[in-house]
């Protein structure tokens, strides 16, 4: 009989911010600790670092109030609570990809020298907590290999650095391989099939968050979940969405 794969559980971008709720990390944590995965991967943007936002300018009334060291202390509050939920269970590793969101740490030091050691990926408290981070490369986010299936926050077009858009079909003719990415709300799957037998698949899961965003609007309906990734073994995988 051949052997199984491995069982995978894919947390998609939380995007913690100060004052937003976080009881949904006790059902996740809860989730993880049912399932007993081999592996969890969180797709990143788990800091969701408004203080450090770009979109609007230093003087805006949008970050009124916004504060490095708060924006810290949410999401650390948030993952200890999620591994407090998890009861004592252990996965065999614990994988947390860097987002754009956590980038803009490395994007204000690279724009201001002087403030390196003041900001740092040293205040996050996933490695304490046992996480393995993938960091960026250069200018685009890390990639990680688990069982063939790449997983990424976003993957990047080669000419533009850019993500490549699209559905999830066309993210998956352009990076020619399974994978899994975040950084995309809602729920989104590609397909493709092979003469040879051969069928591979790629999931776009950007959305584990409970508030809505203002600027989507009537597009909040959005999926806001997690993903298990069952029998993961050469690239190949069955999906169950949560």
């Amino acid at each position: 009989m051949a052997a199984l794969g491995k069982r995978v559980f894919v947390l998609p971008d939380t995007q913690v911010r100060p004052g937003d709720p976080q009881h949904h990390f006790d059902w996740i944590g809860q989730a993880i600790r049912d399932y007993e995965p081999d592996v969890v991967v969180h797709l990143g943007d788990h800091w969701d670092m408004p203080s450090m936002s770009t979109w609007s300018g230093a003087g805006s009334l949008d970050r009124e109030g916004a504060r490095y060291g708060a924006d810290i202390q949410a999401g650390g509050v948030a993952l200890v609570r999620l591994h407090e939920a998890m009861a004592g269970f252990k996965p065999k590793r614990e994988i947390s990809l860097r987002g754009n969101h956590e980038q803009r740490i490395a994007r204000a030091v690279s724009a201001d020298p002087r403030l390196l050691g003041a900001l740092s990926y040293d205040h996050f408290n996933d490695r304490e907590l046992g996480w393995t981070p993938v960091d960026y490369n250069g200018s685009t986010p890390g990639i990680v290999d688990v069982e063939g299936v790449s997983f990424a926050h976003y993957f990047a077009n080669p000419m533009t650095s850019k993500p490549i858009g699209g559905t999830a079909a066309y993210k998956l003719a352009a990076i020619g391989a399974p994978y899994v990415q975040g950084h995309v709300q809602g729920y989104d799957i590609g397909t493709k099939n092979y003469a040879t037998g051969r069928v591979i698949r790629g999931i776009v899961a950007g959305s584990c968050y409970m508030v809505d965003e203002e600027y989507r609007g009537n597009a909040n309906t959005h999926f806001r979940g997690v993903v298990v990734l069952n029998q993961v073994k050469n690239g190949d995988f069955s999906e169950m969405p949560l």
